[in-house]
């Protein structure tokens, strides 16, 4: 365990002010939009399922409900709650869940033992992130390939191994990064809009009355007549819904315009044509309720389009896998999780980022998913969980902030915000249902991450106050290295002791000065320090502090960096104003000095000892320090102690 966090780099803002440029849609429609675009190859088929625990039978009147259910669900959840509201809700133009965590953990006004408390639940949402990120490519991958069934009966039993070569190619290719393949996910994700939005005419065309379901009537009439019937199709219906969380985690990359005008103008008008066009199909014909996606389309356009829906959900897992490395990025940077080793795959392309530890978890899950579960219907029931689980969270944490920051009218949130609630809720009580069935493991998977999360950052609580003690106060020790005797030997060169604020004194520095009586002529002391924001400019990036004595060499500095940033120290020492560094700070002759921790189990009642255990064990997993910071190794000193917890 060693001294700060980091996370990923600048990145530059995407359709902010001023026009939206086309760009930047088309690249959002590659990134933004894969999960909830290739909803319809599943949703409509789970919820006609005669497998499912609590089938809905089918009939022309549940066609029209369900149907008029998915379109009306999208409008509420995706284009209201997502789009119209909580897209507003941004950090700096940062958006996801973890930008709502980090203004309800440094929110200073009335009620921050609520904000404090909504801001543990939203840690609980992005643990159930990571549950999505396993889940994701399996039923999407799994959904596409099962296509294969309908050209070919015979094929059924390639589908699941064909799925797992799929996912270990893409897992396999995430070091290399997605520059080149981004490129070329726009384009792909418009034709895949494009045909489905054109099946779905073709099936709309031979039933035009299926258009009688974009009426709400028939989906409050739905509800209210058949309770009993459409409250566990809600189950499978959230499934239309899935992804919603990506419009608003990904605003930083594309901002909130190029991604509202992709989903109003492409995304929501193919999936809704889609969604009608296999509702008009199976008025038409029944049977085709096994799959009522790929039967839409004439018999010699199937084989191209299970190539193409395999390409869309490809695309669509790679922006979960994506999501799952910057959001654990984020993580580190506010002391969630330890640091781990993140890799930047791209020169030209700021912010693409892999995590090796988090690409192996991932990788392992989804193939041990896709070969338990060997089904998208399976699968289905604990995929719903996850979204709905994300989405009431969202709403939640949202509704604080705009009653707190925003100051919305308290009859409006309470209205407005109750309703969306209420049907959040509805979503997730139904989901419940399936519990035993494979809902219980996204909660599981939540419940295992939140647990982690939360004790590393009790753990590191605890480090803290410990290492305080250790090290002492910082001037003092500066104050009294004249009065050492025998004298202090000061040698040639400078000395960067990575520190974690400048109350305390940099472990490293201590021990060097106590056994070695040694310390060089230039010695600076930093800390680097996580600021509630995605990014700090260079020129209110660094402070400089004398520690109250102007010519012995020895200076503080302190270096900002945003939650969307990844240190990096020599840079840091760049941006140094000669002037104020009493003497020239040699970065590229430098030596580099680390901290670093063996924590042990103590005695002290700090946490359960279960805790304690599970604390050590995750510091096991921390990357490397130097190459976290941009250290050069041929010139870094690390010196450890032992703590106990």
């Amino acid at each position: 365990m060693s001294t700060d966090t980091a996370a990923a780099p600048p990145q530059h803002h995407a359709g902010g002010l001023g026009p939206v440029r086309l760009a930047v849609v088309v690249g959002a429609l590659g990134v933004v939009f894969g999960d909830i675009g290739t909803s319809p190859i599943y949703t409509l088929q789970t919820v006609f399922d005669p497998g499912d625990p609590h089938p809905v039978p089918i009939s022309p009147t549940n066609i029209y409900g369900v149907v008029s259910l998915i379109f009306w669900s999208v409008m509420a959840i995706v284009t209201l709650t997502y789009v119209t509201l909580v897209m507003r809700a941004d950090n700096d133009g940062e958006g996801g869940i973890m930008a709502l965590i980090t203004s309800l953990r440094h929110w200073s006004g009335k009620g921050r033992r609520t904000a404090l408390t909504l801001a543990g639940l939203g840690v609980f949402g992005a643990a159930l992130f990571f549950g999505d990120g396993m889940i994701t490519p399996a039923i999407s991958v799994l959904s596409a390939v099962e296509g294969l069934k309908v050209v070919e009966p015979s094929f059924e039993e390639w589908v699941v191994p064909i799925t797992a070569v799929i996912i270990v190619v893409l897992f396999s290719v995430q070091r290399r990064g997605t520059a080149v393949v981004g490129r070329i996910f726009g384009p792909v994700m418009i034709a895949w809009f494009v045909t489905i939005g054109a099946l779905g005419v073709k099936g709309v065309a031979g039933r035009p009355e299926i258009l009688k379901a974009l009426s709400p009537a028939y989906a409050l009439g739905f509800v209210a007549e058949h309770f009993e019937i459409a409250f566990f199709a809600l189950a499978a219906v959230v499934l239309s819904v899935t992804g919603a969380e990506a419009l608003y985690a990904d605003m930083g990359h594309f901002g909130r315009r190029a991604i509202t005008r992709g989903w109003l103008l492409l995304v929501l008008p193919a999936c809704t044509l889609n969604y009608l066009g296999q509702g008009a199909l199976l008025l038409g014909d029944e049977r085709s309720m096994s799959a009522p996606f790929f039967l839409l389309a004439p018999g010699w356009a199937r084989l191209p389009l299970v190539l193409l829906a395999t390409a869309a959900t490809v695309i669509a897992s790679q922006s979960v896998i994506t999501g799952a490395y910057s959001l654990t990025s984020q993580a580190v940077q506010l002391g969630y999780l330890p640091r781990l080793r993140v890799e930047h795959t791209s020169e030209s392309t700021i912010g693409q980022i892999y995590v090796p530890f988090v690409n192996n978890v991932l990788a392992v899950s989804v193939l041990i998913l896709v070969f338990a579960f060997r089904s998208s219907a399976a699968l289905a029931y604990a995929f719903g969980m996850a979204v709905t689980a994300t989405i009431t969270i969202t709403t939640l944490l949202f509704l604080f902030i705009a009653r707190r920051r925003w100051e919305a009218p308290l009859w409006a949130v309470v209205l407005g915000g109750g309703a969306l609630l209420a049907v959040d809720l509805l979503f997730f009580a139904a989901n419940m249902t399936k519990f035993v069935h494979g809902a219980w493991l996204p909660l599981l998977i939540g419940v295992v991450v939140f647990t982690v999360m939360t004790t590393w950052a009790r753990g590191r609580s605890i480090v803290t106050h410990k290492r305080a003690e250790v090290e002492g106060s910082l001037t003092e020790f500066v104050g009294k290295l004249p009065e050492l005797d025998p004298p202090l030997i000061r040698i040639p060169g400078t000395a960067v002791f990575l520190n974690r604020g400048q109350e305390t004194t940099p472990l490293a520095m201590l021990s060097s000065v106590r056994h070695n009586r040694v310390l060089h002529e230039q010695a600076v002391i930093l800390s680097l320090e996580t600021v509630p924001v995605p990014r700090v400019p260079d020129a209110e990036r660094v402070e400089i502090d004398d520690l109250g004595y102007s010519s012995d060499g020895i200076i503080y500095v302190s270096a900002r960096f945003g939650y969307m940033e990844r240190p990096d120290v020599p840079h840091v020492l760049s941006l140094l104003d000669p002037a104020r560094t009493e003497g020239p700070v040699t970065v590229g002759q430098a030596s580099f000095f680390l901290s670093k921790l063996q924590l042990v189990r103590g005695a002290e009642p700090t946490m359960p000892t279960w805790r304690k255990r599970l604390f050590i064990a995750t510091s096991h997993i921390t990357g490397d320090a130097a190459g976290y910071f941009g250290l050069p190794l041929d010139r870094t000193v690390i010196m450890g102690s032992r703590l106990q917890v």
